[in-house]
């Protein structure tokens, strides 16, 4: 059986308003035309469901069992149309991401809070991950955005912006590398280093930046979160090497950052989709809100 809503519709609107022509007139149709979509309901359920004299029109005992029916359809479709338009003008929804941890307590959180100022009911769901599982997030779909360390060449992603940040060396205040008129890889090499773990995108560029200087750092110890690379440092284990843009760097106030001297330490940065996918409205948008943001870092 395929019933025709805009059948359903009209039955239910000349049982209410009690009339053919009143119907027709809410309807904007015509009574012709409103008779022709009731008789095709008829014929589609195989029963009468209107009692029609030429003063009075009244339900069948079938239609006044199908009425309730038919309303709670027509109120249930009105109002997934309603909430599918407030979805599309982007008024709600959810915006899901995969970021890196620098830029999640960082850029990113000060453009979602930017972004729900003017959209307060669109919610996010940001899961802070090293660089492999922002891939494999964006690759399955379980997200719709991904912010992520190094240059991505895969067909199943596709890169929507790319931008670099500049590693720091972070040490206690007093470390003479705060003195040094520059912080190369060559002085780097001299100091035990807390580094990140070898599956992030911090530890691939700086495991690279040596191998290219032709030294070997030494290690003392490695870490996956960056505050817990930044305690290891207060505790005196060595210095360590993170994003500019990490606010780990501000949160303690006994160490210092200070630049890398060497165009090996930028990491790149790029903001990913599954390829292929149309993004719904409401994350459009905020991609659009980081994309300037991205700009405007870069100048």
């Amino acid at each position: 059986m395929d019933l025709n809503l805009r059948h359903v519709r009209a039955f239910v609107s000349v049982v209410q308003a009690g009339s053919f022509t009143r119907a027709a007139a809410l309807l904007n149709l015509s009574q012709p035309a409103l008779t022709v979509q009731i008789q095709r309901l008829e014929e589609t359920l195989d029963a009468r469901l209107l009692d029609r004299t030429s003063r009075t029109v009244a339900p069948t005992r079938l239609g006044r069992e199908l009425l309730p029916v038919f309303q709670r359809v027509l109120r249930d479709l009105d109002a997934l149309v309603m909430d599918t338009r407030d979805l599309a003008a982007q008024r709600y929804g959810l915006v899901r991401i995969a970021t890196l941890p620098s830029f999640a307590a960082s850029s990113l959180a000060e453009a979602i809070a930017r972004f729900r100022a003017e959209h307060p009911r669109v919610a996010f769901l940001i899961k802070d991950v090293i660089a492999q599982r922002v891939l494999d997030l964006v690759r399955s779909e379980e997200v719709d955005l991904g912010i992520v360390g190094g240059d991505v060449r895969d067909p199943d992603l596709t890169v929507l912006h790319r931008t670099s940040d500049a590693l720091h060396v972070v040490y206690p205040r007093s470390h003479p590398v705060g003195a040094m008129p520059k912080v190369t890889v060559e002085a780097l090499s001299n100091f035990p280093l807390v580094l990140m773990d070898p599956a992030t995108s911090v530890r691939a560029v700086v495991d690279l930046a040596f191998i290219a200087a032709g030294r070997l750092p030494i290690v003392a110890c490695e870490a996956t979160y960056m505050m817990t690379a930044v305690g290891m440092v207060r505790a005196g284990l060595g210095l360590t090497i993170l994003p500019g843009s990490a606010r780990e760097l501000r949160a303690e106030r006994m160490l210092r950052s200070r630049p890398i001297d060497d165009p090996q330490f930028k990491r790149p940065v790029c903001l990913i989709k599954k390829a292929g996918r149309t993004l719904p409205v409401a994350v459009e948008d905020f991609c659009r809100l980081l994309l300037s943001r991205f700009s405007d870092q870069g100048r």
